[in-house]
């Protein structure tokens, strides 16, 4: 059940990018704010919580496996938020890139034969659908109401209910 150094590396590293994937949730719902649309700033502070709560999980892991756990440097990239569309497509892309790390983690784990990771790992990689899957909705909507004022002050109120 002893975490090897190679694993422990590897999931120090994706415990570090949930919790920039948390930061980068963090300035997007900022930029929401910025622009008045609170709704989706609300939503965006629940995405910081669920980042934090993943890193949390994976930080678990390694400590219950003997491990250390290592917060590295952070950076948050920058982003040019003009518009919701903005925000949830920078959003999206950065899931997609947290989803490519959870599969480089699962590949990890396979070719170290750590069989103790597999619940986790499948946990995530099935949330990564479903993370991806919510904001490209969002996403779509997004593109189908256009400029219409209305339209995103429509999502906007439905994404604050989240």
């Amino acid at each position: 059940m002893t975490i090897s150094d190679t694993m422990q590396k590897a999931f120090n590293d994706q415990f570090n990018a949930e919790l920039q994937a948390a930061l980068i949730y963090k300035q997007l719902g900022l930029e929401l704010d910025r622009l008045s649309l609170v709704g989706m700033r609300d939503w965006m502070r629940k995405q910081v919580e669920e980042e934090f709560s993943h890193a949390h999980s994976f930080s678990d892991h390694i400590l219950a496996r003997g491990g250390q756990v290592t917060i590295s440097t952070l950076t948050v990239p920058e982003l040019n938020i003009q518009t919701a569309k903005d925000a949830f497509q920078a959003a999206l892309d950065h899931e997609k890139k947290v989803s490519s790390l959870i599969r480089d983690l699962a590949a990890t784990a396979e070719s170290e034969g750590d069989l103790d990771s597999r619940q986790l790992i499948d946990h995530y990689l099935t949330e990564q659908i479903n993370e991806e899957d919510a904001v490209s909705e969002i996403l779509d909507r997004l593109e189908l109401v256009g400029n219409d004022g209305a339209g995103i002050l429509r999502i906007d109120a439905e994404l604050g209910q989240r």
